[in-house]
């Protein structure tokens, strides 16, 4: 959890582009426990493809990018999830959405040949955004 944490806290707000071009053909999403520790840190991992990938997507894609990192969140500790989103040309690009606090949903990561370096904004994760990754 920690390295989640460190990955979300190290991007910088008020850059990157308003919306991803990117083109999911699938996701993988684990979901992690605020309090765990250890080998059982991820204790839920589904995959979406097709349609429910591209849908979830067009979620993350809609909340507003945010300029400044909100800085009073409240306390209470809740999942917090990473989204590996899949191309045909095998690129992964990465979220971390908190569905705590000031719940964060920054792009920490863009892997693949030919992928452009420029990250998606930071923003808040809508209601919507969390509502349809579930409480698993």
């Amino acid at each position: 959890m920690k390295s989640v944490q460190d990955a979300t806290n190290k991007v910088p707000w008020g850059t990157g582009a308003a919306k991803s071009l990117f083109q999911p053909v699938s996701v993988a999403i684990c979901q992690y426990d605020a309090g765990a520790t250890g080998p059982t840190y991820a204790n839920v991992t589904t995959k979406r493809s097709g349609a429910q990938a591209t849908g979830l997507f067009a979620l993350v894609n809609a909340a507003k990018p945010v300029a400044k990192k909100p800085e009073f969140c409240t306390k209470e500790l809740g999942p917090t999830w990473v989204l590996r989103f899949t191309d045909n040309d095998r690129g992964v690009l990465s979220y971390t959405v908190e569905a705590f606090g000031c719940r964060h949903l920054v792009a920490t990561g863009l892997e693949g040949q030919g992928k452009p370096g420029v990250l998606p904004a930071p923003r808040q994760a809508t209601p919507e955004l969390i509502k349809s990754l579930g409480l698993r």
